[in-house]
């Protein structure tokens, strides 16, 4: 057994998928699917922290809202964001727990509801681009958009979604209890949908901002308050490619942060796709931590053995 801290960061259509409607049903099945990954890391004794994604289901969340606001009155975003903070978080939790039980491996497994503190005033907050909720073709999304006075953006070709704030987390708060809880052997689900965005009001109190933060780079930061040695990206690709989607597709195993930076300068690495997570790899690199892995859930087994996924790593 090692004694090592992973810090992992789950993305949000791992549990919801493109494609599929993203009821409860099939997002715990999703999840449990997802567990059956992380169960590797806790035969091999690391400890945990664990956060994830949102995107799908905060935007579900907002039409919700828009579809009943002369019915219900509807809630602001950072709110929303705590909502999936506390649904995710119960689905990880309550099937993490279950797979311990079936490994007859005895450690707790808590979600905290964790706020992050942004810039109030982060660029981001006048040019929305973090992708939230369902994909649709342009003319539905361009209609939704005037009917509610949505942001929206092309992600892929022909597939239009809604965009909101994403500013850069500056400050994970809570972080000397995650780590307290993490150092002795508590798996902890943490900062989730990247963490609650709130500002330092003038007052010196914390107040909440409409935004949803990056989860990556929450990750990232997560990972250095935890002196974690590693920190894992679980998306839905196998590896980093170069010249994704093209015939000439370019499979990335091992690369330096050196050579990763050089070929997101040159913009090989597609925004509001691989490009954060790779920005997310650098700063924690360049802080602290050994490893980023990026990779998809089939694979975590074979990459924690060193023969999948893409690794990032400081020269040596």
């Amino acid at each position: 057994m090692i004694s090592r801290t992973a810090m992992i960061a789950m993305g949000g259509n791992s549990l919801s998928p493109k494609g599929e409607a993203g009821t409860i049903t099939q997002q715990f099945a999703h999840t449990r699917e997802t567990l059956d990954g992380i169960g590797n890391f806790i035969e091999r004794g690391y400890n945990l922290c664990i956060n994830h994604g949102n995107g799908p289901q905060v935007g579900n969340e907002l039409l919700r809202m828009d579809l009943t606001h002369d019915k219900v009155p509807p809630l602001p975003l950072g709110v929303c964001v705590a909502g999936t903070q506390g649904s995710i978080g119960y689905m990880i939790q309550q099937s993490l727990q279950n797979k311990l039980r079936d490994m007859k491996v005895d450690r707790e497994v808590v979600t905290m509801v964790t706020q992050v503190i942004v810039d109030k005033n982060d660029p981001s907050i006048k040019d929305p681009s973090k992708y939230v909720g369902a994909r649709y073709p342009e003319n539905e999304a361009k209609s939704l958009a005037k009917k509610f006075g949505w942001s929206i953006k092309e992600q892929e070709p022909g597939q239009w979604r809604r965009v909101v704030p994403s500013p850069m987390p500056e400050y994970i708060m809570h972080g000397k209890s995650i780590k307290a809880l993490v150092d002795r052997g508590t798996i902890v689900i943490a900062s989730g949908g990247g963490g609650i965005p709130v500002f330092n009001h003038p007052t010196g109190h914390l107040e909440g901002l409409d935004a949803v933060i990056d989860k990556d780079y929450a990750a990232a930061k997560l990972g250095r308050i935890l002196h974690a040695e590693e920190l894992w990206i679980i998306t839905d690709v196998d590896n980093v490619y170069l010249s994704f989607g093209t015939d000439n597709q370019e499979i990335l195993r091992i690369i330096t942060t050196s050579d990763a930076e050089k070929l997101y300068n040159k913009g090989e690495f597609q925004q509001g796709s691989i490009g954060p997570k790779i920005k997310a790899a650098l700063h924690f690199l360049k802080y602290h931590g050994e490893k980023v892995i990026i990779t998809s859930i089939p694979c975590i087994k074979d990459a924690l053995e060193g023969n999948a996924g893409t690794e990032i790593r400081n020269e040596a």
